[in-house]
C-alpha cells in the first residue's frame, strides 16, 4: 500500500474511485449517478490543486488501483486561505484496516508544514467510525448542524469538526 500525493495521471482512477464510493456508501455527499465530472475536469482540478500551497489530495494506491483518498481544499480568499476543508473516502472492503489512520497521519503532517492553521470537516452524527478517527487526530466537535442532509428521504444531522494546527 502506498499513500502519496495525487498526480494528473491518476484522473481516471480517481474518478472511478469516487464513482465506487458514491455507489457503496451513504456517507459521501453525492448519490449514485449524481457525479457528472469528466476525466478531463478531474485532471484539470488535480493540476490546479498541485499549484496551491493550501491544497492537497492524498491517495491510497494498492495494486495499481486507488482504494481511498483524503482531500485538503484550501480557501481562496485572503480571509480564508489559512483554513481548509477535509473530505475523505475509503472503499468499504478496505475500511477498518488502518488506512484511515495512515492517510490522516500524512494529511495532518502535510498540513502542519503548509500555511494552513485550521482544518475543518463535517461528518454525519451516526458515523461513529469516522468520528473516532477524526478525534484520534485531534479534531474537536464544534457544533451540530441539525437536519443538514437529506439521505434516502430522511433528514440527517452533521457534526462540524475542526483541528487547529
Amino acid at each position: 500500500m502506498n499513500i502519496r500525493i495525487i498526480a494528473p495521471k491518476d484522473a481516471q482512477l480517481f474518478l472511478e474511485l469516487n464513482h465506487r464510493l458514491d455507489n457503496e456508501t451513504k456517507f459521501m455527499m453525492l448519490e449514485p449517478g449524481e457525479r457528472t465530472t469528466t476525466v478531463e475536469q478531474v485532471r484539470n482540478r488535480i493540476e490546479h490543486t498541485l499549484k496551491q500551497d493550501n491544497e492537497a489530495v492524498f491517495v491510497v494506491e494498492l495494486e495499481n488501483t486507488l482504494v481511498g483518498y483524503a482531500s485538503v481544499i484550501g480557501g481562496c480568499l485572503n480571509r480564508t486561505k489559512h483554513k481548509a476543508s477535509v473530505v475523505t473516502g475509503i472503499l468499504h472492503e478496505y475500511a477498518g484496516k488502518g488506512i484511515g489512520g495512515r492517510i490522516f497521519d500524512s494529511l495532518v503532517h502535510w498540513s502542519k508544514e503548509s500555511p494552513l492553521r485550521r482544518l475543518e470537516l463535517t461528518v454525519m452524527t451516526h458515523n461513529e467510525r469516522a468520528i473516532a478517527l477524526y478525534k484520534k487526530f485531534g479534531f474537536e466537535i464544534e457544533g451540530t448542524q441539525k437536519d443538514s442532509l437529506m439521505v434516502d428521504g430522511v433528514l440527517v444531522d452533521e457534526f462540524g469538526m475542526a483541528l487547529l494546527l
